[in-house]
């Protein structure tokens, strides 16, 4: 995996800089924004951090999609932290996290990282074997919530769960069906989802070790939510007083 990653969107690139400005490595941008993003350039010009003004073509095919919204960044990828370090450094009080289990799609992705800034969750939990790595796509759905929110590496499950509930935390598979109520179910306040992946769902034997098995009730028009959508549902469950 590259050390960079190319970002594109007016909020991704302005979440980096805001949160760690020393990984902006080059920037491009359309006239238009120089405006919005003076803060940028001046840091860019002090620190000797090269920028250009390009045209709409450019910047389209610098970041290989038409959703750029007029700026375009090289940064330094931040690498997920191991689990063990995110404990220790975790505050007292309540925290929710996400462990996603074979979630794949970028927009999902992104989408799952916008939910989880918007209503605070920790951190995304990924599985030792999970190839699950930001990209550009996912950076620009999630709107700026890839800096709000930390990467985390696990290692075995049995070892990961050990430790999470150690640290006080119970853990909730999220299941189609055969699940209690989340909305008729006391939620811990230090609580793990367990997402399953895209169509196949979560893998049986991880489901069978959570401590809850939740359902998101519905009309029954439809399967089941997406994992995106069921993931703001899920949290806005953990985070209402």
């Amino acid at each position: 995996m590259s050390g960079e990653l190319r970002l594109h969107g007016l909020n991704a690139v302005r979440a980096v800089f805001a949160r760690r400005p020393q990984a902006i490595r080059k920037l491009y941008l359309a006239e238009a924004r120089i405006p919005q993003l003076q803060p940028v350039l001046k840091w860019c010009v002090a620190n000797r951090i090269g920028y250009r003004v390009v045209a709409e073509d450019d910047l389209r095919k610098l970041a290989a999609s038409s959703h750029h919204e007029g700026v375009v960044a090289d940064v330094l990828r931040e690498e997920p932290q191991p689990l063990a370090h995110w404990l220790r450094a975790l505050g007292d009080g309540p925290h929710c996290a996400l462990w996603l289990d074979g979630v794949g799609n970028p927009h999902n992705l992104g989408a799952i990282l916008r939910c989880a800034a918007h209503f605070g969750a920790s951190a995304v939990l990924l599985p030792k074997t999970s190839t699950l790595a930001l990209s550009a796509a996912a950076a620009r759905v999630a709107e700026g919530g890839a800096e709000a929110v930390a990467f985390v590496r696990m290692g075995r499950d049995d070892n990961a769960m050990a430790q999470l509930r150690s640290a006080g935390f119970a853990l909730a598979a999220t299941v189609v069906r055969g699940g209690a109520d989340l909305f008729a179910t006391p939620l811990p306040r230090r609580l793990v989802y367990v997402l399953g992946a895209e169509g196949e769902g979560m893998d049986a034997g991880l489901a069978a070790a959570c401590d809850l098995r939740l359902s998101i009730p519905g009309s029954g028009a439809v399967e089941s939510l997406n994992v995106a959508a069921a993931t703001a549902v899920l949290l806005a469950a953990w985070a209402r007083p």
